[in-house]
């Protein structure tokens, strides 16, 4: 934590974006319901409780996941009024998950879901309950109850369309795959430290390294320190030009013959040939992991760019089509969902967090965030610095004013998001004069 005498225009913003002036004066403006509905999810039956205003119990049923049991559930929340102004859309369900069958079955049909971390309904049942004691049933009822009591605060999930949410499902899948090919990654270099070293620099000058086709197949070729001293310059030619190299490949087959020469330290033949045997397995999956993390790359920009905001992300400095797929995946495109630009920033852990009692004050980064929109915003900030002069000049005065690194370019990836609200809420392209105006390099 850093104490500091002064605070920047979004320094006060909650650490929710639900929590922003703007939207909280929207949730008091809201009417409160009659009724709360509170579902304790399974793989098979659901528990359902429905409490009254007042916390009294209404009722108690469980739910299949099926479109049956969808339906009877509907069928209940509509039944529980008489008059002809209720309907089941005014009655909020409160959940612990944000996806899955049943929650996608009850957004489809218009229903209100609002999501409540199980972190905080364990917190409440500890509230209640000394005694560890938990049960489907009351789990059900503590969530209707927490809805209830902290309705002006809660909103319920975003309504992204469709074509949304199939970027954000293959922008987590494509994370998911990049992660696992570079654990593959981290596993092959290991093992090449042990059977052969000089392939651990012998592409690192280039980019992508060890991940390079042409750097895997001759791998494939010659996996220990002994096979590869075996490969021949014209062996080694053919192995790069079935890997799609193109250019220079006589020299490049040339230097990778002279370093496979050297003498290297060595373990034995028995020991070394069936870790060779362990390195083609590995290099097997990594092969694999790689053509599908960028297969999931090529469908993920394929349909970021059919999507009608793609114009105003690819119009931002820095901001490519990878990129802007994980920024609308992380984002949304709810235009209700971030009122405000300092709500967002707040969502991606850009917006400093405020302590204020009487005369102290103490600003602190911002750790609860969602980190994966954090960690694009700071790849899309250092791509700017050389995109935008305006960027350059204002991570250049944050760092002379004594910020590090990591803060300054917290500074720079807010400003840009905090362009990018602006330009979804009104429909605008990038304009770098409004963004980074002359008269403000500091803000």
């Amino acid at each position: 934590m850093t104490r500091r005498s002064h605070q920047s225009h979004d320094d006060g913003a909650d650490s929710r974006p639900a929590a922003a002036p703007a939207a909280t004066a929207a949730a008091g403006a809201r009417r409160r319901p009659r009724w709360f509905c509170g579902i304790d999810w399974s793989e098979g039956l659901n528990d359902v409780t429905v409490i009254d205003r007042d916390g009294n119990l209404h009722t108690r049923v469980k739910i299949p996941t099926n479109p049956e049991g969808v339906q009877q559930l509907l069928t209940l929340l509509g039944s529980l009024s008489r008059s002809h102004s209720h309907s089941r859309r005014h009655v909020p369900v409160a959940i612990e998950t944000n996806r899955g069958l049943l929650v996608a079955a009850l957004r489809q049909r218009g229903q209100p879901v609002y999501q409540i971390p199980p972190s905080m309904v364990a917190a409440e049942r500890r509230r209640i309950t000394p005694a560890p004691k938990k049960s489907d049933q009351s789990d059900s009822k503590l969530l209707a109850s927490i809805l209830s009591a902290s309705w002006v605060w809660l909103r319920p999930l975003p309504e992204h369309t469709p074509e949304c949410s199939a970027i954000t499902m293959l922008s987590h899948a494509q994370l998911s795959a990049q992660r696992h090919r570079q654990r593959l990654q981290q596993r092959l270099r290991s093992l090449l430290q042990q059977a052969h070293p000089a392939a651990v620099t012998a592409w690192t000058h280039l980019d992508h390294g060890l991940r390079r086709p042409e750097a895997r197949a001759v791998l494939a070729a010659g996996p220990t320190a002994a096979a590869a001293h075996r490969l021949t310059q014209h062996r080694l030619t053919i192995v790069l030009a079935a890997a799609g190299r193109t250019r220079l490949i006589d020299a490049e087959a040339y230097r990778l013959r002279d370093l496979f020469a050297q003498p290297v330290l060595r373990l034995p033949a028995v020991v070394e040939q069936a870790l060779a045997m362990e390195i083609r397995v590995v290099l097997a999956q990594f092969n694999q992991a790689c053509a599908s993390s960028d297969d999931l790359v090529d469908k993920l920009v394929a349909r970021f760019e059919n999507h009608p905001a793609a114009k105003t992300f690819l119009s931002m400095p820095g901001c490519g089509p990878l990129t802007g797929a994980r920024l609308l995946a992380q984002i949304g495109d709810d235009p209700d969902r971030f009122r405000t630009a300092a709500g967002l920033c707040a969502y991606a852990g850009l917006a400093p967090l405020t302590w204020e009692s009487g005369s102290s004050r103490i600003v602190a980064h911002r750790r609860i965030c969602n980190r994966t929109l954090k960690e694009a915003c700071h790849r899309w900030a250092f791509s700017a610095l050389t995109k935008s002069p305006g960027a350059y000049q204002l991570y250049q005065h944050r760092r002379a004013a004594g910020d590090t690194y990591a803060g300054a370019l917290r500074r720079v990836a807010r400003r840009l998001l905090s362009g990018l609200h602006h330009c979804l809420a009104r429909g605008e392209l990038y304009d770098e004069a409004r963004a980074f105006p002359p008269r403000d390099p500091d803000r």
